[in-house]
């Protein structure tokens, strides 16, 4: 016998089951869609916007640092585009071939996101380096006035999305964009007050140097935690053996296996596992209770039990994961009966 959280993904178990609970999330990521959508949309028109005054600037003054943090922003751009077709994907109900829904592409995005940051800061890298052996001149003036604008819109942008930087990967990557290119801007706001006082050329292309670092350190958190979501490990806020003391200490349960969490969004968990409890099934209550201590201690909403009955000489040994690796064949089929 199997419990589910959640009765929208039922016709995919078959299992008949019908818990109300599942529906209600404090934290789930269909609400992230409806809350932020207006903020990447107004994000993307703004930057989308400021990145082509932006280049047709570098261009037209011949800044390497201008036309780096024009890339930098058009990369971001895209990447809020990415995050927004993710969360847009998310949104769209389960089928009988997706019979989760399309929530992975939120982990697929955000995947991609940092990917693109990586790709932008090997081009920047190598202008940068012939920049440096050929230095023109470059006013400071402008350069200044540009990016302080630059300052303005990415503040104003990372302000749309500060309230779920915490609940969604996808959500903290457009913040932690928006945030690194204001940052960004402001050092080419300084390295024109700088050209203006030294004259010196070489400052242009240094400053973009030091825009691939800004990219690198923001971006490899991100990188990290979105490979890691996509490679299905436990995700980061849930400590895998604390859930398996919590299973292990329910009343009547002798011993735990084939225990599986993983992500199913930048924002959703799901776990599995089978039961050995030799004094038969427990009830659909004490289900419904497993059900909500997850979700409450641990934010896994999405949870499917299996109980087996076992021999009974199970409990009169020491609990832990003696027969785990060999259990996945331990008595599948009555536990459905």
């Amino acid at each position: 016998m199997a419990a589910h959280s959640h009765d929208h993904h039922g016709h995919s178990h078959g299992h008949g089951h019908s818990h109300a609970h599942g529906h209600s999330h404090g934290h789930g990521h269909v609400h992230a869609p409806a809350d932020f959508g207006r903020a990447f949309a107004i994000g993307t028109v703004l930057n989308l916007g400021f990145v082509l005054v932006e280049g047709l600037a570098g261009m037209w003054i011949g800044s390497m640092a201008l036309l780096a943090d024009a890339g930098h922003n058009l990369s971001d751009v895209l990447g809020l585009l990415i995050a927004w077709g993710g969360a847009e994907l998310a949104k769209r109900p389960a089928s009988k071939r997706f019979t989760y829904g399309y929530r992975g592409s939120t982990i697929l995005a955000a995947l991609f996101n940092a990917v693109l940051l990586l790709v932008a800061v090997g081009a920047i890298a190598l202008e940068a380096r012939q920049r440096l052996s050929w230095q023109p001149q470059v006013p400071g003036g402008t350069m200044m006035i540009v990016a302080a604008v630059g300052i303005v819109i990415n503040l104003s942008t990372a302000l749309l999305f500060v309230s779920g930087r915490k609940g969604d990967v996808n959500i903290r990557g457009a913040f932690l964009h928006m945030a690194a290119d204001a940052a960004v801007s402001a050092g080419v706001v300084i390295g024109g007050g700088l050209i203006l006082l030294t004259g010196m050329s070489w400052i242009d292309p240094m400053i973009s140097l030091v825009i691939i670092v800004v990219i690198l350190w923001s971006t490899w958190g991100l990188l990290k935690e979105s490979l890691t979501m996509a490679m299905h490990a436990v995700p980061a806020g849930i400590d895998p053996e604390a859930v398996e003391a919590l299973l292990e200490g329910l009343p009547g349960v002798c011993r735990v296996h084939d225990l599986h969490i993983w992500p199913m969004s930048t924002t959703e968990a799901a776990l599995t596992a089978h039961l050995v409890m030799p004094d038969g099934h427990p009830g659909d209550a004490f289900l419904m209770d497993l059900q909500q201590r997850l979700a409450h201690d641990f934010g896994i909403e999405h949870t499917t039990v299996q109980i087996e009955l076992g021999d009974g000489a199970e409990c009169r040994m020491t609990h832990g994961h003696e027969g785990a690796e060999t259990g996945n064949e331990h008595d599948h089929g009555h536990a459905h009966g």
